[in-house]
């Protein structure tokens, strides 16, 4: 069995072998995505069960955002929007394993028409899992690097995120040209989570951590009358199986689980540590924009989810941060913002100055980067297709500045809202109380405003 664990490498304090190759004013762009990670996911804002220093200090080094969400709880429908500015129902990813549209172009293809090197290591899954294990070249406008040749049956973090961050060590160390780059580097953990209740015996139970186990987050419990749509789910044997395998968890199971949970943050924050110092060392870092974020976060224990797979905020809500020295403030938590996944695509590209002839539907986050007391959005949608195997399973979120109204198609009791501002545990479900109906039907009416103009055409009630 296996407890896991994780060596923190030194921080860089010094950068004695800077090079001054590169000479370009248009900004090297990285950015680092991870797995599964929900907001409160790193130690940054507090969390005192977990150490990542390396995510804390590239929060620092700009501005974190702590209300950004995904566009989809979702591998691939989240990873198609932060590659193209786009809603999974335009990129074509509703579900896992399928391609993005042809026609939607992503963020390497519009980068390398304007003149960058644009490269990708790590986790893909559109729908290839990992494209250097199909010996690809290149993938939708990025250069593929290579890292250590992996097995078929290698699909965890533990495994790959070594090789894929020291391959995005070595593209830094090597690049010597006067081009800029766009380098995405995709990270696998914390997404090992998933493994705690599929191989109970490859991880150590709660009676054989010799260490602190984290307490039970106060929304443990689900809260009473749960969406039928979301008590399906916790008995589906498929996707979101991880659901069943916890349904009858111990209150002390729930606590080892956050326990690994935590470790594999712990582990990926280290690798990002190694990318990190290597942009330093290579005197890169002051003209690199660097992002990073998650494709989705993880129920985390809150109302005893699991996985990925629905609409509660610890599984759409993931970190979202971004960094330039001299032209994005620094050290600047904002928590008023409403941030989607799609918004990364358009920032970068009004940042380096780079068009596209198709419009996003994310908003670039310049303006209130340079004027936080500017309103990014007034309200902000989330999709959620759960079951490819049944196609006819819909939900959808829109959140306001204080309220958040989810809406599922199928099944009794289909309509959640909560007061985040009194509530932000989701634990009191205001959607059939009297005094409520003025803010569900606005919300509900925001929804379809916003799926009439998006062209959002799947069926809700």
């Amino acid at each position: 069995m296996m407890v896991c664990a994780v060596a923190i490498p030194t921080l860089l304090t010094s950068c004695d072998t800077r090079s001054a190759s590169h000479t370009s004013e248009k900004p090297n762009i990285l950015i680092i995505l991870t797995d599964q990670q929900t907001n409160d996911c790193l130690s940054l804002l507090g969390n005192p069960n977990l150490h990542t220093p390396y995510l804390d200090s590239l929060a620092r080094r700009g501005v974190y955002f702590t209300e950004s969400y995904c566009t989809s709880p979702v591998c691939g429908p989240s990873r198609s929007s932060l590659l193209t500015g786009r809603m999974p129902h335009e990129t074509g990813v509703i579900w896992n394993s399928t391609n993005i549209d042809d026609s939607v172009p992503t963020i390497g293809r519009l980068f390398a028409n304007a003149g960058y090197n644009t490269a990708y290591a790590g986790k893909w899954h559109l729908p290839e899992g990992y494209p250097a294990q199909k010996s690809r070249d290149s993938i939708a406008g990025f250069k593929v690097i290579p890292f250590q040749s992996l097995d078929s049956s290698w699909d965890k973090g533990a495994e790959t995120d070594g090789p894929i961050a020291d391959a995005a060590v070595k593209y830094l160390n090597d690049y010597e040209e006067d081009k800029p780059f766009l380098l995405t580097v995709s990270l696998h953990n914390p997404h090992d989570i998933c493994y705690v209740p599929r191989e109970p015996d490859a991880y150590a139970k709660y009676s054989e951590i010799d260490a602190p186990l984290p307490p039970l987050p106060a929304n443990f419990n689900p809260a009473m009358k749960e969406p039928e749509f979301l008590e399906q789910k916790r008995l589906m044997d498929h996707y979101g199986d991880e659901l069943l395998k916890t349904k009858d968890y111990t209150e002390a199971d729930w606590q080892a689980y956050l326990y690994h949970y935590y470790r594999f943050a712990e582990m990926v924050d280290a690798e990002i540590g190694k990318i990190w110092n290597a942009l330093r060392a290579k005197g890169l870092d002051e003209n690199t924009i660097i992002a990073f974020s998650s494709d989705h976060g993880d129920g985390a224990a809150s109302h005893r989810w699991a996985a990925k797979l629905s609409l509660y905020e610890e599984v759409v809500k993931v970190p979202f941060g971004i960094s330039w020295p001299g032209r994005i403030a620094v050290g600047r938590v904002d928590r008023k913002q409403l941030i989607s996944g799609a918004d990364l695509v358009p920032t970068l590209c009004e940042y380096a100055g780079v068009t596209a002839a198709t419009g996003f539907t994310g908003k670039s986050l310049k303006k209130v980067l340079d004027h936080p007391e500017e309103t990014h959005r007034a309200a902000l949608v989330v999709q959620l297709e759960d079951d490819k195997l049944d196609t006819t399973r819909h939900a959808r979120l829109v959140r306001d500045g204080r309220f958040k109204y989810n809406l599922y198609n199928k099944g009794a009791r289909n309509e959640q809202l909560f007061d985040l501002l009194t509530d932000p545990g989701e634990t009191k479900n205001l959607a059939y109380e009297t005094t409520y109906q003025p803010v569900k039907a606005r919300l509900k009416k925001n929804l379809n405003e916003w799926m009439i103009e998006n062209k959002d055409n799947i069926p809700l009630p």
